[in-house]
């Protein structure tokens, strides 16, 4: 039976992080803005667990100042297709995949950057969930564009939350930081809420959280196989829902240069700057289901990949890149968690950059 290949964008296959990109280029500071905002997402999502709120609203959040900036939907395909920065391989990758399994793209981005990818990347459209948003059918009067630059001003000024280690509720913040969250809560669900721009709120459903499990799910279903039968890829808090998923039904969990959400969730983390360990693990997955990929995985050597079945081409192409030794791959247990978070997190930086390493 035909298995199916189920991936994240941004990280897995791409170095971007669109919403924060065009949000630092469209709005001035922007990115201190997309950085505060994200990091209380990941407060509302993972510790308050604030009803009906979803890790991945950000990008909900973000969409009155970009149109209080004058952005357009045209803006946001053209900066998406020029910006557009590919994981090396991904794209003999995803080829190659396909030809073994089903293979989709789940993603919390616009949907404006997974069009510009499925053109780079050749990959078909309709085998995607990605964030469904019209930013020109909102209309902002000239006094609620000032109203919002004046909270962006506010917002930028505020301190980056660092969620403490451990923490369950708000009351284990700093001070500071529980004055920051409070102060944004009036700002997103009363002032905000109450403008005309709170449209975007109630219409924009962005997929993250549980839509991405959802999708996991009726991918699945369109395809006719079980969720046994899923590798799915992922790299941060809006995998988290997809992970368990997966897991609980005795598919793979991959976590590619995930942060600790991702390696907490997942069962086997990869480091590395290039696709074609995914691509690995993939036709070890389609060929020879979740047991023996983990069993391989547990021993993760030049020397055991040799004596496995898995594709020689790709394994060439995987020593050739890799001539001294190979990229970190490792399954994921509660004795190496700490170090697998703190080492995937600094390398998922040193791939995707400072700024869009330390988003959640």
């Amino acid at each position: 039976m035909k298995r199916a290949f189920i991936s994240d964008c941004e990280g897995p296959i791409s170095k971007n992080d669109n919403a924060f990109e065009i949000t630092s280029h469209f709005v001035p500071n922007g990115d201190k803005l997309f950085t505060v905002i994200s990091r209380y997402d990941d407060v509302l999502a993972d510790v308050v667990k604030k009803p009906g709120y979803k890790a991945g609203y950000t990008l909900k959040l973000i969409l009155p100042f970009l149109k209080a900036y004058d952005v357009t939907d045209q803006n946001m395909r053209e900066f998406s297709a020029q910006s557009l920065i590919l994981i090396p391989n991904v794209k003999d990758t995803l080829q190659y995949v396909r030809t073994m399994a089903h293979a989709f793209i789940v993603s919390t981005s616009y949907e404006h950057y997974i069009k510009a990818l499925c053109q780079a990347l050749n990959f078909p459209y309709e085998n995607t969930y990605c964030t469904k948003v019209s930013i020109d059918k909102y209309h902002m009067t000239a006094r609620e564009k000032n109203s919002l630059k004046k909270l962006t001003r506010e917002i930028q000024q505020m301190p980056i939350i660092e969620i403490p280690s451990g923490a369950r509720s708000l009351n284990d913040f700093p001070e500071e930081y529980c004055k920051t969250i409070q102060r944004l809560d009036e700002i997103f669900w009363k002032e905000i809420a109450n403008m005309e721009s709170g449209k975007i709120f109630r219409e924009v459903n962005p997929v993250g959280g549980e839509e991405k499990a959802d999708a996991v799910k009726d991918a699945a279903e369109k395809v006719g196989i079980d969720l046994s039968s899923v590798m799915y890829v992922g790299d941060s808090i809006t995998d988290v829902e997809a992970f368990r998923l997966v897991k609980e039904n005795d598919g793979l969990a991959v976590s590619f240069n995930g942060n600790q959400y991702a390696i907490k969730n997942a069962e086997i983390a990869i480091l590395s700057e290039n696709s074609v360990v995914t691509a690995v693990i993939a036709d070890a997955f389609c060929r020879f289901g979740k047991r023996e990929t983990l069993s391989l995985m547990e021993n993760w050597s030049r020397e055991a990949l040799k004596k496995s079945h898995v594709n020689q081409t790709l394994l060439n192409r995987l020593f050739v890149l890799y001539p001294s030794g190979l990229p970190k791959v490792k399954i994921i247990t509660d004795e190496n968690m700490e170090v697998l978070i703190k080492e995937s997190g600094k390398f998922r930086k040193k791939v995707r950059g400072e700024a869009i390493g330390r988003l959640g």
